[in-house]
């Protein structure tokens, strides 16, 4: 048999492909050729001695294997930080108050059109990075801190290079539709208009995006608004997201299902029609428990009934400067597990399977499966349940993308 086979073999690990439940493969060895799985399974069942097998083969010694992370809800490309506010937040004082002072999300869209594109790069690369520490080699990226098209476009971009400096797959979704910005604050339907009529199709046009995302709440875009946007999207051939129910009932995961969007994120409010909806189109419920955690919130998303309908669920960082700080996918297990009541196993797919899925990626990401890309991380532990029990730190080994190992997270040559 040709020793050129696989490229390389990794040999001796519990491997937790995440296909059904852990999906747990004791004294396991996965195989990679041109940056695709090629052979997942046990040692005994290999078709040769390992050294005939690859060109390189790699001991992971008894480490854990799991699908690499998937970040697929987050705001990291932004200017400036809102840390001010949350220490006013805590001496008392209103957010609506803090609002009137300048503060709020109309701060960061502030901070972000007057910065460079080099400086946007520069202040969101190590958010990037922090992420990958903690296993994600796949992160989706909104835009929506700009509300007018220079500035979207220019997060765009800096998305776009975040992907050439890291080894990391960056899944762009235009928020244009984030907040209605100042100078449009008395003609919110005129903004909406600019957003389905000219930066919509210049997104398709120009490529700068996968998919678009709508926040459908009291405060931002209400639901006639928010249809207007989807049939834009759909128009010109992007994916459908939307930040759905988080404060408020407002129908939008029904008028997302309608849409067949690819998930609905937030869900602490959405009604029992809402999880029936979602069901039948097969959209992904991405929690976010990060920012149920910084706000502080009591009401649950209603995971027994996600759970009775059979929706798939998901979990991100949800990482922005206002409501959810967060650069650790680690932490946000914990925070599924203890403040959702997820069990360990259902944070996990919630970051690897069903996360593939709300970014339309499961045919080639999200689980250890041949003919997926190798992307996978090697952990310190010894059983995937540790990665939700552990708070702080972070027991990564090895992070592979594409097949390659990551011998540096950090490659901040930007110039």
């Amino acid at each position: 048999m040709s020793k050129q086979q696989w490229d390389t073999l990794w040999i001796n690990g519990l491997i937790a492909t995440c296909e059904q439940g852990y999906g747990l493969i004791a004294q396991g060895a996965i195989a990679v050729k041109n940056g695709k799985i090629a052979w997942v399974g046990t040692m005994q069942t290999l078709p040769d001695h390992p050294d005939n097998l690859a060109n390189h083969v790699d001991d992971m010694q008894g480490r854990c294997v799991t699908p690499g992370l998937i970040d697929c809800h987050s705001h990291i490309v932004y200017a400036g930080n809102r840390s001010n506010e949350f220490e006013m937040r805590l001496q008392g004082i209103s957010y609506e108050e803090i609002a009137k002072q300048g503060g709020g999300i109309q701060s960061t869209v502030a901070a972000t059109r007057n910065a460079s594109e080099q400086e946007l790069l520069i202040q969101s690369l190590p958010r990037a990075q922090a992420l990958m520490a903690s296993g994600a080699t796949t992160i989706e990226i909104k835009s929506g801190y700009g509300l007018n098209w220079e500035t979207e476009e220019k997060m765009l971009r800096v998305a776009k290079c975040i992907e050439e400096i890291l080894p990391v797959t960056i899944y762009k979704t235009f928020l244009g539709a984030h907040t209605i910005p100042i100078e449009y604050r008395d003609k919110p339907n005129a903004y909406v208009d600019l957003i389905c009529n000219e930066m919509v199709p210049l997104i398709a046009k120009e490529k700068l995006a996968n998919a678009i995302d709508v926040f459908c709440e009291k405060i931002a875009f209400n639901l006639q608004q928010t249809e207007r946007v989807f049939k834009a999207a759909q128009q010109h051939g992007l994916a459908i997201k939307c930040h759905s129910e988080q404060l408020s009932d407002s129908g939008s995961a029904i008028l997302a299902a309608k849409y067949h969007a690819l998930s609905v994120d937030h869900l602490e409010h959405v009604s029992d029609q809402g999880v029936e909806a979602i069901a039948k189109s097969k959209t992904v419920a991405v929690l976010l428990p990060g920012a149920f955690y910084f706000l502080r919130e009591n009401k649950l998303p209603p995971i027994a009934l996600l759970r009775q309908h059979g929706v798939p669920i998901a979990l991100a960082s949800d990482c922005n400067p206002g409501t959810s700080p967060i650069l650790s996918l680690l932490l946000i297990l914990n925070m599924a597990c203890t403040l959702f009541r997820l069990t360990p196993q259902e944070a996990l797919q919630g970051v690897t399977k069903y996360a593939a899925q709300a970014l339309g990626l499961q045919t080639t990401h999200g689980t250890l499966s041949v003919g997926k890309t190798a992307d996978f991380a090697i952990w310190n532990i010894n059983h995937p349940a540790e990665l939700a029990y552990y708070l702080g730190g972070s027991p990564l080994y090895s992070l592979v993308k594409k097949g390659s190992a990551c011998n540096s997270l950090c490659n901040t040559d930007i110039n």
